[in-house]
This record gives C-alpha cells, structure tokens and sequence, in this order.
C-alpha cells in the first residue's frame, strides 16, 4: 500500500554515535576537534598558496586548490554534527537538516572521487605527453574539469538524496550513526527501498569503480613512460611529480573499500565491537583523509612548500 503522507509521522531523527561507549566520548570530542582545525589550517593554507602563488598557478595545484576546498566543505557538513553528538547523548536532528547534511557529504565525496581521476589524467598528460602539456591542460580546458567535477558531484546527489526524501519513515528514528549516513537512514524507511539500492549500485559504479580504473589505467601507462627514462635521477624526477597524487588516491580509495569490502561478523556477540569498529572507520573516512591530503602534498611537493614558506616571510614581513 502506498503511504506518501506517513513521512509526516517522523520529524527527525536520533544520532546514537558512541553512546553505547560514553568512556570513548569525551576522548573522542578532543581528537575530532583537533583533527578538524588541522583540516581548516592545512587545507585553508593550501588554498590560499595555490591561488595567491604565481609559481601554483598550473593545473595541478588548480585542481589541489579545488581538492582542499572540497575537504573543507566535506568536514564541515559532518564534524560539528559529529562533536555536538559527542556532547549530547542520543543527539536529534530535524528532518530537514538530517537530509540537508546528507545532500552535502554525498556531493562531496562523489565529487573528489571525479576529480582525484582528472588530476590523474594531468598527470598522465605531463608525464606521458609532456610537449602537449600546455595545449592539452590549457586554461580553457581544466577549469571546464574541475567544474564538471563538482556538476558531476552535486547532480548525484539532488538524486540520491530527492529518492531517499520521498520514502515514508513512520516507525523507528534511531540512526545508529554518527551523521546521516544514506544507508543508515534508508534501513528506518517503511517501505520497498529497492529502487533506492539500485540507483545507488549505478552510482557506485559511475563515481566509483569507472574514476578507480581511469586512475589506475593512467598510472599503468605514468610508471611505463618513467620506467623508460634512461637515467635514475630523470626517473626520480618523474615520479616525484605524481607521488603526493597517487599516495592520497592510495589513502582515499583504500579506506572506502575497506569500509564497505571487509567481511560481517556472523558471530552475534561480536557484533558490539562490529558496530564499534564500522563507525571508527567510518570517522577515519570523513575525517583522517581530509586532514593527510594537505601534509601529504606539502612534504612531498617541493613547490609547495617552497609556496608556503614565501607565503609565511610575507606575511611575516
């Protein structure tokens, strides 16, 4: 039977986070906020060097200041969620706002899985086809990239989200996540969510596995073409290039397939600590990776740091 208006007998929704482990919460509170204003600094930072910086003005560090804001927008629609749950036991959240957190962490992340791939295909350009560099990765071409990355992103998730606000929630509230976690709350809806799986599958595969093969097809040939420079320090240079790129996909990709791909526990009394583990790993996701990303491209990025110490004698100045 089809039951539209029963929506209306939900007005929000429960966050349990870690309130089954009150010990954790207090710990936790402290170790999110710092990582959190480590996000805003690095990436803040980062941002500003690549757009401020005449020596960043490239492609790549185009596409790393898009990467940093991204992080920044990302973390800052999910941790202040996260660390007012940690303060308020059982934390309720409106409809609306559930749906609208939702709506962002979902554009977000299909939107760094996007442009992870066509930082990937600048660097296959510079490395593999570097006397066509400059035509191929002109302006006119990778500010079309990083805003189709960030279409591409936000149209998933008008349709994730509209098809999971249409389905009726009439019974149970209690979302046994931290934030509003699509498949958390779609478990609670009263009726067929069938078409909701599907169309996710679809996206998964368009935002997950096509970026994943794309990047890692790139990086086949990348490590070809290096691998063909006749002297070590040639190579050296080479992949110094493209390794903050790679390792941040390594770190991005790896945690989300180890989130979704390792096997359940069949044995009932470990499913507490199951539980346990899926929401740390899942805090890891949202919140770990936004905060390497910055390190990662300022200790193995010459340019970068050089960037940043200029910045900081500036302003010092």
């Amino acid at each position: 039977m089809d039951r539209p208006n029963e929506t209306s007998h939900v007005m929000g929704f429960i966050l349990l986070g870690l309130s089954a482990h009150p010990k954790l919460e207090k710990t936790f509170f402290v170790l999110i906020l710092l990582m959190y204003l480590v996000i805003l600094l690095g990436n803040g930072v980062l941002i500003l060097v690549t757009f401020l910086g005449s020596p960043l003005h490239t492609p790549m560090y185009f596409f790393l200041g898009n990467l940093s804001f991204l992080d920044i927008c990302y973390t800052t629609s999910s941790v202040p969620l996260i660390l007012d749950s940690f303060l308020t036991p059982r934390k309720t959240i409106s409809f609306s706002a559930c749906f609208g957190q939702m709506f962002l962490s979902f554009a977000m992340g299909a939107t760094e899985c996007v442009l992870l791939s066509m930082m990937a295909f600048d660097r296959y350009v510079a490395i593999c086809n570097p006397l066509r560099y400059p035509v191929v990765m002109s302006k006119a071409a990778y500010v079309p990239m990083a805003a189709g990355s960030w279409a591409a992103g936000i149209t998933n998730s008008i349709v994730q989200t509209f098809q999971a606000m249409r389905l009726p929630f009439c019974g149970d509230n209690v979302i046994n996540h931290f934030t509003c976690e699509i498949l958390a709350v779609l478990k609670l809806a009263c009726a067929d969510i069938s078409i909701n799986i599907i169309s996710m599958v679809v996206a998964n595969m368009i935002f997950l596995v096509i970026p994943v093969l794309f990047i890692f097809v790139s990086y086949v040939f990348i490590i070809a073409t290096i691998l063909r420079i006749p002297s070590a320090e040639g190579r050296k240079k080479a992949f110094s290039t493209c390794s903050a790129h790679l390792t941040v996909v390594v770190v991005f990709y790896g945690t989300i397939f180890f989130m979704y791909g390792k096997p359940k526990s069949k044995d009932p009394l470990g499913a507490d600590k199951q539980d346990l583990a899926d929401k740390l790993i899942s805090l890891f996701y949202g919140v770990v990776t936004p905060m390497l990303n910055p390190i990662i491209y300022s200790l193995r990025n010459k340019d970068v740091k050089a960037a940043v110490r200029n910045q900081w004698l500036r302003t010092a100045e």
